[in-house]
């Protein structure tokens, strides 16, 4: 297939050419803001003559800390148009993540909501806030490209490091624009809407954002900080979207419960881990005309780099991740870096234009990971276990290392138990995934305790995130005399994935003596169960201590609308993390649909 012919100057030159052609056509909407391309184009113009004003330039890193939104889109293409890189930041992150990430790429400067700046201690003078009534109206300066725009960086996008330190993936303008205009990959066009809901610290917001920017079509923001199941479907309905990703485990719970978004999407692209057959097999006889892609790819290869169109033949076994993409190179070695015959496995090794020039700050690492292969040239070792298929689409068969992969999210069980040894209580640690692949997967911590002391995991819960994200915290714990060992004296990671945690001092605490729930609570309680998978019967039962995540309190939230005819956000869930204060948001809210007093208004 033949590549189209592109301006120079990467990502900013093909917004700016979509503007030439079609000043009028929608670019972003995020509900509450829409700009045409002319107008996104004004705007970042605008605010990149600011930027300039404040010294940034060419090589430099600004920091991204707002909420998702069209301005977050004005601000990146932004700081492109300055020949400066952007470090997404994700307003959830503990201050000390959000410091060091900052402090890592040598940000001059983080532009962002000027509530989350200053949540995040950035100081005054190394903080632009955006305006939240309205964005920049006239460019002071017409826009430029970056010198060597296709060549120049263009993110930085941290990833789990097993170190403990987070590594900061360098992502360049040429390899953003090869992902986004790849002729053999999801073809976009102008009358397209693709959804913008993966946090901005997540690569998949890569293809969400600039691969419509790019053709032309239009970028649709979801608008809520954590999109509950219903939110994402009444966005795709609301602003008519034909494209979207989501991570498999979303994906999974979405089909499960055959929700209508599939009957609006055109495209759909899915990724992250597994793709279970029967759930695809589900979607496809229900929605025959939907094009369900089954993608994946490393940050260090931009987004994605095979994928595989997924047809009803495919659901009898496993689904393949495809064929490379988009310039993108695959070798499938052995040990000794040698070809393994055709069907055999071995592990995955991916090259081509679109490879990271390596981690920030990290030469030892980069050299580790990227090496010259004979006949292929440099290329990246993915750790992922695979084999092709005569046709060449490639089958996934697991990791050959211990990094695993939890509701999408890329996790270096190293950087967990480097945060848990600095718990002056614990003595050794060791973080896995128990049932993984499944739907209820889950990251389990199994921790000796330092001499004298009993650590709870509610205790250690909150030491890490105080200090990770909410998706390196375990939503599993057990405290055990000592970790299992193989033959060679290594922590047997095997066999405590098949351990149940409540082998070990994990324990529920039971309701005391005459502690009963109210009715609401009862209702609260069995929603919580039926996403745990365990009894709920404690009023002042927290949802994270009870092994809960993001994806379940999804179910939850989705559950008490249908039940309750009540609306929570996960935010609201998460601020309320116990049976008795969502009973009591829930009675708040049925009080004000009836038009009746609360407690508090009496």
């Amino acid at each position: 297939m033949t590549s189209p012919v592109l301006p120079p100057g990467g990502v900013p030159a093909l917004v700016a050419h979509q503007a030439g052609l079609r000043p009028q056509a929608l670019a972003v909407s995020d509900g509450d803001t829409t700009l045409t391309y002319r107008e996104l184009v004004a705007a970042a113009s605008a605010l990149a003559a600011e930027l300039t004003a404040r010294g940034i330039g060419p090589g430099s890193a600004v920091g991204l800390l707002a909420a998702r939104s069209t301005r977050l889109v004005v601000a990146q293409l932004a700081v492109w148009w300055t020949g400066g890189h952007a470090v997404p930041l994700d307003p959830a992150y503990p201050r000390p993540r959000t410091a060091d990430m900052l402090a890592d790429a040598g940000a001059l400067l983080t532009v962002g909501d000027k509530a989350l700046l200053a949540e995040a201690g950035i100081p005054a003078a190394q903080a632009l806030a955006l305006d939240p009534n309205g964005l920049p109206q006239a460019a002071t300066t017409a826009p430029h490209l970056p010198p060597d725009g296709e060549h120049a960086l263009a993110l930085v996008m941290y990833t789990s490091g097993s170190t403990g330190r987070p590594k900061g993936v360098q992502v360049t303008h040429r390899a953003i624009t090869d992902l986004v205009t790849a002729p053999d990959a999801v073809v976009l066009g102008p009358g397209d809407r693709v959804l913008f809901h993966s946090p901005s610290t997540f690569d998949a917001a890569t293809f969400e954002i600039w691969s419509p920017l790019a053709v032309g079509a239009a970028v649709v923001v979801s608008p809520a900080e954590r999109p509950t199941a219903e939110d994402l479907t009444r966005d795709v309905e609301r602003f008519g979207v034909t494209a979207a990703f989501l991570t498999t485990a979303l994906f999974h719970q979405l089909a499960a419960r055959r929700s209508r978004i599939f009957g609006v999407l055109r495209t759909l692209l899915v990724g992250g881990e597994a793709l279970s057959p029967e759930h695809a097999g589900t979607v496809l006889r229900a929605f025959p005309w939907l094009d369900l892609v089954n993608v994946y790819g490393p940050t260090e290869a931009t987004t994605f780099t095979t994928l595989h169109r997924v047809r009803e033949a495919d659901c009898a076994g496993p689904v393949p991740i495809g064929r490379p993409f988009g310039g993108a190179r695959v070798r499938v070695l052995d040990e000794q870096f040698e070809p393994v015959p055709q069907g055999g496995r071995g592990e995955l090794w991916i090259g081509g234009a679109r490879l990271t020039p390596g981690y920030l700050g990290q030469p030892g690492l980069t050299a580790e990971r990227f090496r010259e292969i004979p006949g292929a040239g440099r290329m990246y070792r993915s750790g992922d276990l695979v084999s092709a298929r005569p046709d060449g689409a490639l089958d996934f068969h697991g990791r050959a290392d211990d990094q695993v992969k939890v509701r999408g999210f890329r996790i270096e069980p190293g950087e967990v138990e480097h945060a848990l040894r600095q718990h002056p209580e614990v003595s050794e640690v060791a973080v896995v995934v128990r049932r993984a692949g499944a739907e209820d997967a889950a990251l389990t911590a199994f921790v000796v305790p330092a001499e004298g002391h009993r650590p709870t995991g509610e205790a250690l819960r909150g030491h890490l995130a105080e200090r990770l994200p909410a998706h390196l915290v375990p939503t599993g714990w057990a405290v055990l005399a000592a970790l299992p060992l193989t033959g060679t004296g290594k922590v047997d990671r095997r066999a405590l994935a098949d351990t149940d945690p409540a082998d070990g001092d994990t324990t529920p605490a039971r309701p005391a003596d005459g502690d009963t729930l109210t009715p609401l609570q009862q209702e609260v309680a069995a929603a919580w169960a039926r996403a745990l998978g365990h009894p709920v019967e404690r009023a002042d039962a927290d949802f994270l201590a009870e092994g809960g995540h993001s994806l379940m309190a999804m179910w939850v939230v989705d559950d008490l609308r249908e039940d309750l005819g009540v609306d929570l956000s996960l935010a609201q869930f998460f601020t309320h993390p116990t049976v008795a204060a969502q009973a009591e948001l829930v009675e708040r809210a049925l009080l004000a649909a009836h038009g009746e007093p609360t407690e508090e208004q009496r």
